[in-house]
């Protein structure tokens, strides 16, 4: 099966910044349009942010428009996601997935395990 691996959740304080990252041994991410995700305990999965194959393209949620950043490095095979002025209701596991349909597209192939967040008040 197919990994994607989330790196650089943990635990701040409302304010704080944090970037996460997701990258692939196994498979060359130029390939995908990738997603960054996240689920809240009780809540249903939802998605934040999607990019392009080349990065020029990209879209967002409204609930964190304006606060994150999706962008991507594929001579190192990563895409990013800056998360600036976190609020303890961003609080959730995030994790990407990788499609090869469009970035408005609910279709994804794979996802990875996901990195907690947690954000304190």
């Amino acid at each position: 099966q197919v990994q994607l691996v989330e790196s650089g959740g943990g635990l701040v304080q409302a304010g704080d910044s944090l970037r996460l990252s997701c990258t692939s041994s196994e498979v060359d991410l130029s390939n995908y349009i990738i997603g960054w995700f996240r689920r809240a305990p009780g809540n249903e999965r939802e998605r934040l942010a999607a990019i392009n194959w080349r990065g020029h393209r990209t879209s967002y949620a409204d609930s964190i428009k304006g606060r994150f950043t999706i962008s991507r490095d594929n001579a190192n095979n990563t895409v990013y996601l800056q998360m600036n002025n976190l609020e303890p209701e961003d609080t959730a596991i995030y994790y990407c997935g990788a499609s090869r349909v469009t970035i408005s597209s609910d279709k994804y192939d794979f996802y990875g395990q996901g990195t907690q967040v947690t954000v304190s008040s």
